[in-house]
């Protein structure tokens, strides 16, 4: 008897209605947690773990973050005496024209973009990108690009990392600041070994003929984007390339420069 009275209004429609509610319930409640969960994550500087918005670091952490000084090097950016050009470009004039470079690669943006670079912290990167966006909307960045390309990867160290950390970063200055992005234009075309460890004309024969580019570019001025520029070997390769396939300028687009010192 009482399993005949249970059996019916377990299939009623009033139960199934109230199984809805529930569910939906439910999932209304795990939805707003883990927008919390989110919210948190990104309202936490990535620095110190102090309050910030958007995922940028703190006000605090920001104004401590390494700034180049504003006399440097028009083509490479490295710091000089009166902002003339360095003894570097002027002896071995590069193929790239200028250098943007939001901020010094030294601590604590090195270690943001070993975190981005190597362990895949997407969220960091996003961070860094929006950085120099602000720095090149600024007016750190005139006259403005009218294409982004980032530097390639070869498809073995792309499978390897899993991802472009240059493609990420031109996505997010793209969006930011309006300017076409393409990573269709460039290939490396030969997979070199790391050149953290070589010297400057080590690293120049390293990277020689590592680019093909198509000639999609012809008149236009292009900034490739990357994540540091130290040598500038890998970007004088690039833009040679970008060059011979039509493109009037070049400019060099790095969250940091290296300083020597």
């Amino acid at each position: 008897m009482l399993r005949s009275e249970i059996s019916p209004s377990l299939n009623s429609a009033k139960y199934r209605s109230r199984v809805r509610r529930l569910s939906n319930l439910f999932a209304r409640f795990l939805n707003g947690c883990l927008r919390a969960v989110r919210r948190a994550a990104t309202d936490a500087c990535l620095l110190c773990g102090g309050a910030t918005r958007d995922g940028n670091p703190c006000p605090a952490c920001r104004q401590a973050l390494p700034r180049l000084p504003p006399s440097r090097c028009p083509t490479c950016a490295v710091p000089t005496v009166d902002g003339s050009l360095c003894g570097d470009c002027l002896q071995r004039p590069p193929a790239f024209d200028s250098t943007v470079a939001a901020l010094e690669y030294r601590f604590p943006v090195d270690a943001m973009i070993r975190r981005f670079k190597y362990a895949g912290d997407l969220a960091t990167g996003q961070a860094l990108g929006r950085l120099f966006a602000e720095h090149a909307a600024a007016g750190g960045a005139a006259p403005m690009p009218e294409l982004l390309i980032p530097m390639p990867l070869h498809p073995a160290r792309l499978k390897a990392r899993g991802f472009n950390q240059a493609a990420e970063l031109a996505r997010l200055i793209a969006r930011q600041l309006g300017i076409p992005v393409s990573q269709a234009l460039c290939a490396r075309v030969r997979d070199t070994p790391e050149q953290a460890q070589l010297s400057w004309d080590e690293r120049r024969r390293n990277v020689r003929g590592a680019f093909s580019c198509s000639r999609g570019v012809d008149g236009l001025h292009a900034a490739v984007v990357d994540d540091v520029l130290t040598t500038g070997a890998t970007l004088n390769e690039l833009a040679r390339a970008l060059k011979r396939c039509g493109a009037a300028r070049v400019s060099a687009w790095v969250v940091a420069r290296t300083v020597p010192d």
